[in-house]
C-alpha cells in the first residue's frame, strides 16, 4: 500500500512516527560525519529538503533523542553498528532564520533576538543545574529581547559553553536558512546594519568557539566571505557545483521513478521528467525538485508547485530593472537556448546593483538555471569560471513567462490594444496605446541611478519584447538584436504561417532622439526607418519565405517616456 504523502511536514520525527512517505537521505549523516569538517556551509535552492535534513541530523545526534533509535530503524544509516552507537549522544543547538523576513532592520534584529531567547528558554534547566558560576548566571539572564549587540553576538557561544559543562561533551550547532535575512536586508536597504550584527555572531559561534564539536549551516546562496565570513578560515563551502553531498538534497531519478511506481503513476514518468527534472549538483545530473514531486504524487496534476511557492521578488526585480543585455539573455533562455557567462559562486549582494553577471550567479544558486558545461579548471585561472547555462526545466520556463506577463498587468488592456494595432497596421492606435503603456510601466524597467536617460527606453522596450515573446508565440517567432542584412535589427516578428496575410512580418527599430542631429521625434522616426532600409533587415525574412509585400517597418522614437511611432 502506498504511503500517505504529507505536504509541508519538515519534522523528521513526525514523518517517521506516522510512517508517511519518505525518501531515505540518512547516508548524508554518515558522509558528513566521516568528513570531519568543523563548519560546513551547504547551499541548495529553496524547498530542496534542507530543513528536513537538518531536523534529521538533530534527531540523530541530539541527546534529547537518545532513546529514539526507532526513528531510524529500516533506514540506511541504521545498518552501520558504529552509527547506532552515535545516535543520541551529543548536545545539539538547532536554529532557523527562515522566518526572518522583514522590511526593517530593527524588526530583523528583534527576530534574531527572539530565536536566541527561545533557545535560552528551552534550556532553562541549565540555569538551575548548579554548574553555572554567578557571572554565567548573570549572562544567562542578560539574554532577553533588549540585549545589547555584545550579548547577542556571544549568546550562542555561551550556550555551547553551558551545555558542554552540563553534558561533558562539545556541542553540534545547526543553523538553517542562514541567508534569508541577508536577502531581505539587500532588498529592503539595511544590508550593512545586518552584516555588522551577523558577522560578529558567526565569528563567535563558528570560529572562536572552543565548545563547538561541529556545525552545519544551510542556505540558498554563498554570501561572500568578505561580507560575513571574513574570520572563518575553518569553513567548508558546498555549493551546487560541488561534488560532495550530491544526492543528499533533492530526489534522484531512480528515487522519483520508484515513488511514481509505488503511487500508481508509472505512466507519468516522461511528463514528470520534462516538468521537474534538470537540477544538477556537482557531477550528478537528473536531480528532481522535491517540493514539486511530493505535490505531484499527492495531487496527481502537473503544475508549477515549486515556482508558485515563493514570490521570487529579488530575481523578478533584477531582471525587470536589468539592462537590455540581461533581457536579451533572458530571451535566449526562454527559447530553450544556452548562455555563456562568468559565474562567481560567492554572491556579493552589493554587486547586484551594477554587476550584470552577478544576476546569473544568483539564478544558478537559486535553481532557476542549470549547468550545461563549464570551462575546465586550470592553474592559470585569474577570472571567474565561464559556465554555459540554460533554464532548468519546463516549470521554471513557465514561471518566468508568467512573471514577465505580470510586468504588464497594470497596463494589460493598453498592451493588448497596442498589439492589435501593431498587427493591423493602425499607426495612430499604436501611438495612443504605446504612450499609455509607457506612462504606466516605464519606471518599472528603469534601474534608476545606474541607467542613463538614453538607456532607460532601451531597457523598457527589451522588457516589452519579452512580453511579446510569451504572449504571441501562437502567431509569431520573435527575435531581437539579431544580425540580418548589413546590421542588427532591434525587433523582428516573423509569422509562424508565412502565407497568412493577417499576420504580417514586422521589423521595429528603436531610437532615442539625438539632440545634436534631430530637432524632433518625427526626424528620429525617419532616421530609424532609413536604417531598416539601408541595412536591409528584410533579407532574413525573405530567405525564410516571407513575401516582401507582407513585411512592415516601424520606427519608434523616444524622448524620455514620450514615444512616437511611424
Amino acid at each position: 500500500m502506498a504511503k500517505v504523502i504529507s505536504i509541508g511536514n519538515q519534522s523528521f520525527e513526525s514523518i517517521r512516527e506516522k510512517n508517511n512517505f519518505y525518501i531515505d537521505k540518512t547516508l548524508f549523516i554518515k558522509e558528513w560525519w566521516d568528513n570531519y569538517d568543523i563548519v560546513t556551509l551547504i547551499t541548495r535552492p529553496r524547498r530542496f529538503g534542507k530543513t528536513l535534513n537538518m531536523d534529521m541530523i538533530k534527531c540523530f545526534f541530539s541527546n534529547e533523542y537518545r532513546d529514539r533509535g526507532d526513528l531510524f530503524e529500516g533506514l540506511d544509516i541504521w545498518k552501520d553498528e558504529k552509527y547506532r552507537e552515535l545516535q543520541g549522544t551529543y548536545p545539539v543547538i538547532f536554529l532557523s532564520f527562515a522566518e526572518i523576513k522583514t522590511k526593517k532592520f530593527e524588526v530583523a534584529r528583534e527576530q534574531i533576538c527572539f530565536q536566541i531567547v527561545k533557545l535560552y528558554n528551552e534550556n532553562e534547566y541549565l540555569y538551575d543545574s548548579g554548574i553555572l558560576t554567578e557571572n554565567e548566571k548573570k549572562f544567562f539572564r542578560s539574554v532577553d529581547m533588549d540585549m545589547s549587540d555584545v550579548i547577542l553576538s556571544t549568546a550562542i557561544n555561551q550556550m555551547c559553553c553551558f551545555m558542554q559543562k552540563y553534558y561533558g561533551k562539545k556541542v553540534i550547532v545547526l543553523l538553517d536558512e542562514y541567508d534569508t535575512p541577508m536577502q531581505e536586508s539587500y532588498i529592503n536597504g539595511y544590508w550593512e546594519e545586518l552584516v555588522a550584527v551577523t558577522r560578529s555572531m558567526f565569528n563567535s559561534t563558528f570560529k572562536t568557539n572552543p565548545y563547538l564539536e561541529r556545525a552545519i549551516m544551510t542556505g540558498i546562496t554563498r554570501v561572500s566571505k568578505e561580507s560575513i565570513f571574513s574570520d572563518l578560515n575553518n569553513l567548508v563551502v558546498i555549493t551546487t557545483t560541488s561534488n560532495q553531498y550530491e544526492t543528499a538534497f533533492g530526489f534522484t531519478e531512480k528515487e522519483v521513478f520508484k515513488a511514481l511506481d509505488e503511487q500508481g503513476l508509472s505512466n507519468e514518468k516522461e511528463e514528470v521528467k520534462t516538468w521537474y527534472d534538470g537540477f544538477s549538483f556537482g557531477d550528478k545530473k537528473d536531480i528532481y525538485n522535491p517540493w514539486s514531486i511530493i505535490n505531484f504524487l499527492k495531487f496527481k496534476s502537473l503544475q508549477t508547485y515549486w515556482a508558485d511557492s515563493s514570490s521570487n521578488g529579488l530575481i523578478n526585480s533584477l531582471i525587470q530593472k536589468g539592462s537590455s543585455y540581461i533581457k536579451m539573455f533572458m530571451e535566449i533562455l526562454l527559447k530553450d537556448g544556452t548562455i555563456e557567462v562568468p559565474i562567481d559562486e560567492q554572491i556579493v549582494f552589493s554587486e547586484l546593483d551594477y554587476s550584470e553577471d552577478a544576476v546569473w550567479s544568483l539564478m544558478l544558486a537559486s535553481g532557476y538555471l542549470k549547468v550545461v558545461s563549464a570551462d575546465p579548471l586550470d592553474g592559470s585561472r585569474r577570472k571567474a569560471r565561464k559556465y554555459r547555462l540554460t533554464l532548468t526545466n519546463l516549470e521554471i520556463r513557465i514561471m518566468f513567462e508568467n512573471m514577465i506577463l505580470r510586468w504588464f498587468s497594470t497596463a494589460k488592456t493598453e498592451t493588448n490594444e497596442f498589439v492589435k494595432a501593431l498587427i493591423c497596421g493602425d499607426v495612430e492606435g499604436m501611438n495612443e496605446y504605446m504612450n499609455d503603456v509607457a506612462l504606466k510601466i516605464f519606471s518599472s524597467f528603469d534601474s534608476g541611478k545606474h541607467t542613463s536617460e538614453r538607456k532607460a527606453p532601451e531597457n523598457f522596450f527589451h522588457g516589452f519584447v519579452l512580453g511579446l515573446m510569451v504572449d504571441q508565440t501562437e502567431h509569431y517567432i520573435i527575435n531581437s538584436n539579431r544580425e540580418s542584412g548589413y546590421g542588427r535589427y532591434d525587433i523582428m516578428l516573423e509569422p509562424v504561417d508565412k502565407n497568412n496575410a493577417e499576420y504580417p512580418a514586422i521589423i521595429i527599430e528603436f531610437k532615442v532622439i539625438n539632440k545634436h542631429k534631430e530637432d524632433s521625434l518625427e526626424e528620429t522616426v525617419q532616421a530609424a526607418l532609413k536604417q531598416i532600409e539601408e541595412k536591409k533587415y528584410d533579407i532574413e525574412l525573405i530567405k525564410r519565405g516571407v513575401k516582401k509585400e507582407n513585411i512592415r517597418h516601424y520606427g519608434f522614437a523616444f524622448r524620455g517616456r514620450e514615444v512616437l511611432i511611424g
